[in-house]
């Protein structure tokens, strides 16, 4: 049985047209399908730290500068700290010491921190006049050391991305982020504003304008506003 000639010749095409796109997507199934955005290998993440100080003891109470260290450890506290404020004294009993714990507790109730909040403890310390450590713990955003992360920046016949593609992106956000917190979880919300909510309405109801009385300095003079 004979084909015609441009019959065979088309069977033929064909044939290397389904060659040619079997053997693409063999190399190309090797990767991944779906390009990696720069959130998806990198993620933020929080780690536990630390949040102390070291107040000297001294016989006449506390300085003025370690009252004020307590009053920013307090701040601190109030916007990142987790748990309860420990207060640790040097065991020995000393009295300086011990005084020096409790005018601690005393400064920190004063900066906003609940009585509740705050655990008197003491640790072994060679020497009864050793420092009162007064700190929290904290909760801060992990900042991936880009400068590790492999590098191959050699020529790619792909529209994958490179292997520290994204790190530079979470590095910045982990380091600007003021409260690690809010990686975890989300905040509370605040309650709606419901008094302003009640004008609105009654203005809406007695077919008043509802908005807020736009200021005369850019009513209609925006131009005025350059010369």
């Amino acid at each position: 049985m004979r084909f015609p000639v441009k019959s065979a010749s088309a069977a033929i095409a064909v044939l290397a047209l389904g060659f040619s796109v079997t053997g693409c997507a063999s190399v190309s199934g090797s990767e991944p399908t779906t390009p990696l955005t720069p959130v998806s290998r990198y993620s933020l993440q929080v780690e536990p730290g630390l949040d102390r100080i070291a107040l000297a003891v001294h016989d006449q109470g506390l300085s003025d500068n370690q009252q004020a260290a307590l009053r920013d450890l307090a701040a601190r506290y109030g916007a990142s700290g987790q748990g309860l404020v420990r207060i640790e004294s040097p065991a020995g009993n000393d009295p300086a010491a011990v005084e020096q714990a409790y005018s601690a507790r005393t400064a920190l109730q004063a900066a906003g921190v609940p009585v509740d909040r705050i655990q008197m403890a003491a640790y072994a310390a060679p020497d009864p006049r050793a420092p009162v450590l007064v700190g929290f713990e904290s909760l801060r955003a992990h900042v991936p050391n880009c400068s590790a992360e492999p590098r191959n920046m050699v020529g790619r016949f792909s529209n994958q991305s490179s292997g520290g593609f994204g790190c530079a992106i979470m590095a910045n956000m982990a380091a600007q982020i003021a409260d690690p917190r809010d990686i975890v979880a989300a905040r509370a919300m605040t309650p709606a504003d419901s008094g302003r909510a009640a004008v609105v309405f009654d203005n809406y109801r007695r077919g008043q304008a509802s908005s807020t009385p736009q200021e005369s300095l850019v009513n209609g003079q925006i131009s005025r506003a350059v010369e």
